[in-house]
Order: C-alpha cells, then sequence, then structure tokens
C-alpha cells in the first residue's frame, strides 16, 4: 500500500524519475474535517524509524529551548485559537496556539532540519521579511492540497486518513528536497 501511494503521489504531482523509499510511519495528516488538515501533535512527533538518522535536527536543542520559552509566555492561553495568541497567523487559523508552537517544533523545523530562525526573524516572529517563511505558507497549501486529492483516490489500499503526504514525506531533514538524490 505504501508503494502505492508513494507511486499515486509521483503521478498526481506529474513527477519523473524514481520515487523515494516507502515510509514506515503511521499517518501524519489529520482527517480531512480540520479546516487546513494539520497533523496531530502524535503524527508530527512520531518517527520514520528507517529514517531517523536523517531527522535528527542539529537546531533541535535550540529550537525546544525557543518553543519552551513560547509556551511559557502564552501558558493560560495554550487552548486558544493560534490567530489571537499570535500576530500573524495566516495558514493555520484556528489551530490552538499550544498545539502550534508544538507544530513548528516538532513538524516543520525537523521536517527541514532547520531552526526557527530559518523561517522567523529572532525579534518578530510576526514579520514575513524573509522568503523562506512565505515559502512554507505556500508549501502548506500545496500539502492541503495533496492530502484532500489522496483523500479522494478511490484505488488505492487503505482509509482515506490513511492517505497523507507530510513535509517529511519530500524533505526528510533536508531544506532541499532533492538533496542526496541521484
Amino acid at each position: 500500500m505504501r508503494l502505492a501511494l508513494v507511486s499515486g503521489l509521483a503521478l498526481l504531482l506529474g513527477c519523473s524519475g524514481s520515487a523515494p523509499p516507502p515510509r514506515t510511519a503511521a499517518a501524519s495528516a489529520a482527517p480531512a474535517t480540520t479546516p487546513t488538515s494539520v497533523a496531530t501533535d502524535a503524527q508530527v512527533a512520531a518517527p520514520v524509524a528507517p529514517r531517523a538518522a536523517l531527522l535528527q535536527n542539529p537546531n533541535q536543542e535550540f529550537n525546544d529551548r525557543v518553543a519552551t520559552a513560547i509556551a511559557d509566555r502564552i501558558a493560560g492561553r495554550e487552548n486558544e485559537p493560534a490567530e489571537q495568541v499570535f500576530r500573524n497567523i495566516q495558514s493555520l487559523k484556528g489551530t490552538a496556539a499550544g498545539r502550534l508552537v508544538r507544530i513548528m517544533n516538532m513538524g516543520y523545523s525537523r521536517a527541514l532540519g532547520v531552526s526557527c530562525y530559518h523561517c522567523h526573524v529572532s525579534h518578530d516572529y510576526s514579520s514575513d521579511d524573509k522568503r523562506q517563511k512565505r515559502a512554507a505558507r505556500e508549501m502548506i497549501a500545496m500539502n492541503k492540497t495533496i492530502n484532500d486529492r489522496l483523500r479522494s483516490l478511490q484505488n488505492l489500499e487503505g482509509k482515506p486518513e490513511e492517505k497523507f503526504v507530510n513535509c517529511t514525506t519530500c524533505h526528510r531533514g533536508q531544506v532541499d528536497p532533492n538533496a542526496g538524490l541521484q
């Protein structure tokens, strides 16, 4: 099934060449009932056993400290919608503020192997000055489009909620998804 999913994704995206190896992790996108199809905390943090070494972010200690500081700052408001707690939330509206911090720390930063400051300006997280942050928003929209399409495919095995891609599917701990491909 996983090979069929990867092959189907390649066809869906119009990719050519060899497909990435099948994944072994549990599904990591939320059910289609969420407005942005964001992964649950458990799904974001789910290890990808054969590729675990690729997903060890050298920036993780720093990111954990930043995430802890933000979580401490929003204590008592972590269940409020992110757009009511933080400024300039565009792509993940409706996501609880505490969950947004976990998605950034355990999901996006690990999937790309980057620090918080890869996308964010250190003194103003709401700033859109960095191209990487604007690109991340576009990638979130692309991810939702792919997952919506995957869930609608009739001939793949498995339940609709088991058909997904996330950042790690392509990036595998690298900013450039083509890094290391031959």
